[in-house]
């Protein structure tokens, strides 16, 4: 059976799509379940109410949470985790209370849906649905996870995941994050991977004590990381089950009319996109510094707040090299870029990168640390390494970017190795091979 043929089985197959209730965690799925559904599957995606309107929207049936506590709002879910400072301790609290405790709530959902609803015959969920050891494990149904965010699974080439620690592959290097290791099991993520295992005991869920940043790999039949291999660090001993998918981005309905233009945009010689997401409310992180470090030069920025403080911003700075608009399509504008600012969202990188824009980035919290710092890594842009960076900083990073031709140069050659994967065509592969059991492990690495 050739590709093509393994993936027409799917017609007919019942898939759930779950997601943690967050954007970045929901938007990069929502293109690969419009094409699977554009198959012939029978597709419905078990999620917060946030995301109902937008379900609607794509023709996805709906199948809401009702045990599980939806975090869709983390600071009104949890109003203490305003007083946590340091990354490690937001990141500890997050861990715990936002994802691992959320997993047997998941699981009571899906028994529900399954025994009254939607009997799936697959688990379509990004790697930070905690009900994927449940589904596996308990239900017996096979699992696809999604990597939406940099691959976190632990190895004896890395430094421990979570810190946006870059590796070091000589023998010094190796002997401090082989040290740092044992003192994230041991002392950092120590409760958060003790509160997993006693859940996973509790429901008799065999396990080796992974870390919590194992488990999503550990528990899925395959892993589908968005990416490619030139986006993500060097490990020797990967798991088997991990296939590079590329950027798999959001579904884009197509919009009537003319695409978006501004005059102003041949007027200047170079142009600066800048956002910091949806999600974060703050104006003054990215937003506000980057304006002020560019306002009344010959530099055009198009600054997009996904809603946040739009009127307030443009009254602030009327000058006539700031564009600020609520929201303005990326795939648009983005070739017409010069410098992507961003607090570093993955699907924003991807949508970057895709765009071959070299990218200046800062952002710390919600595991924007480590997307970062691969973007300095691989020197595909500035990792700014703060959470809320100073215009003079944001200036000098520009300035730095447009005068060494080696960042375009990077972001060109991996943007090219992205071109290569076609992501939901080898996505539905994978779980055609998956539910067919017909495919040998070996092919699962076969390019389409």
């Amino acid at each position: 059976m050739n590709n093509s043929e393994l993936i027409k089985e799917l017609k007919g197959k019942k898939i759930l799509f779950a997601c943690f209730p967050a954007d970045g965690h929901f938007n990069p799925l929502t293109g690969l379940a419009v094409y699977l559904q554009d198959l012939g599957c029978d597709v419905r995606w078990y999620t917060s109410f946030k995301y109902a309107g937008k379900l609607k929207e794509i023709g996805i049936p709906h199948l809401p949470m009702k045990a599980a506590l939806d975090v869709s709002d983390v600071e009104n879910a949890f109003p203490e985790r305003k007083e946590i400072k340091g990354i490690v301790a937001k990141l500890r609290f997050d861990i715990t209370n936002v994802f691992v405790l959320r997993g047997p709530e998941y699981y009571a959902d899906l028994l529900q849906i399954y025994s009254t609803v939607f009997p799936f015959e697959l688990l379509i969920a990004d790697c930070a649905f905690t009900g994927i050891p449940f589904v596996k494990d308990l239900m017996r149904t096979p699992v696809v996870s999604i990597g939406v965010f940099p691959l976190s699974e632990t190895s004896k080439d890395l430094p421990p995941s979570g810190l946006g620690i870059t590796p070091s592959y000589n023998v010094v290097g190796k002997i401090k994050q082989s040290l740092l290791r044992k003192a994230a099991d041991l002392i950092l993520f120590k409760k958060p991977n003790k509160v997993m295992h006693n859940l996973l005991d509790r429901y008799y869920i065999p396990h080796n004590k992974e870390s919590v940043f194992d488990m999503g790999v550990k528990k899925s039949d395959i892993f589908l990381q968005s990416g490619t291999p030139g986006f993500e660090y060097y490990r020797s001993d990967m798991s088997h089950n991990i296939r590079f998918i590329g950027a798999l981005l959001p579904f884009s309905l197509c919009r009537p009319g003319k695409s978006w233009f501004d005059k102003r945009m041949t007027d200047y010689k170079k142009i600066v996109i800048v956002t910091q997401g949806t999600i974060e409310t703050d104006i003054e992180k990215i937003l506000v510094p980057t304006l002020e470090a560019f306002k009344n030069t010959d530099t055009l920025v198009i600054a997009t707040t996904g809603g946040n403080g739009t009127k307030e911003l443009q009254k602030r700075f009327p000058e006539p090299n700031l564009i600020i608009s609520d929201f303005i399509p990326f795939s648009e504008i983005l070739p017409y870029a010069d410098v992507y600012i961003t607090n570093g969202g993955y699907g924003g990188v991807m949508l970057g990168i895709e765009n071959k824009v070299p990218m200046l980035v800062a952002g710390i919290h919600e595991g924007k640390n480590e997307i970062n710092a691969r973007i300095g890594y691989f020197k595909l842009g500035i990792n700014l390494g703060k959470e809320s960076p100073k215009p003079a900083a944001i200036r000098k990073g520009f300035n730095k970017i447009i005068s060494d031709p080696s960042y375009k140069r990077n972001v060109e050659k991996l943007a090219k190795e992205f071109g290569a994967y076609n992501p939901n065509k080898l996505c539905a592969y994978y779980a055609a091979g998956l539910l067919q059991h017909t495919v040998p492990d070996e092919l699962f690495t076969e390019a389409i």
